[in-house]
């Protein structure tokens, strides 16, 4: 009797621990304003808070070619919440169907610009003031194909103060991790044009279904 009673012990021991090899948590989903999952293929909106305004209301991203030397690609800018552009969030697995935090993913924004009709409207970092310590979020990036030639358009949704960030941290191929993980927030210039940028403060970013 002992013995049974010994094996049963040592049985329901061994089915309560993990088995090892066994695939991790998946990261967390993140939701809308709503509560409701942010998916794949959908149009949202995002609504950017302080710290960066003290209005009440938040504001929105939209696209400008009025910005830098050459009008195209176009660069995405701060502007009136009600005049925000829609985009959708593509992870690297498109096939999950869900957006969840810490995901390498590609932004694109809708309605593509008639004004650059050779350049996409996808994220990505404008290199090109690299040697001024500017990290501007301009467009004309490519979807998919991870790997180091696309390093510059991939993003990540994180948590934060009871929200989310938008951060500039590629990690989809073992070449293409950055240790410069950076927070998107923004950066205004001499004429007072408010632009995405990679930032030591981050914009607090809300999810609105377009």
């Amino acid at each position: 009797m002992k013995t049974t009673l010994l094996a049963f012990v040592l049985l329901f021991a061994l089915s309560s621990r993990p088995l090892l090899g066994s695939a991790e948590a998946s990261p967390d989903q993140v939701v809308d304003t709503s509560g409701k999952v942010l998916r794949v293929g959908v149009n949202y909106k995002i609504l950017l808070s302080m710290p960066y305004t003290t209005c009440r209301s938040p504001q929105g991203l939209g696209l400008s070619s009025k910005i830098g030397k050459s009008s195209c690609p176009l660069d995405v800018v701060v502007v009136d919440r009600y005049h925000g552009l829609p985009l959708r969030f593509i992870p690297i697995n498109p096939k999950k169907g869900v957006i969840r935090v810490s995901t390498n993913l590609n932004i694109i924004m809708f309605p593509p610009n008639v004004s650059c009709p050779h350049h996409s409207t996808v994220w990505k970092i404008d290199i090109s003031n690299v040697s001024k310590g500017q990290w501007f979020v301009t467009t004309g990036g490519v979807v998919g194909k991870p790997g180091r030639e696309t390093i510059g358009n991939w993003f990540k949704i994180e948590k934060y103060d009871g929200a989310y960030k938008l951060v500039y941290c590629p990690s989809m191929c073992p070449s293409c991790k950055n240790d410069q993980c950076k927070n998107v927030g923004m950066f205004v210039d001499h004429k007072g044009n408010q632009r995405l940028a990679l930032s030591d403060a981050p914009f607090q970013v809300k999810f609105l279904k377009a």
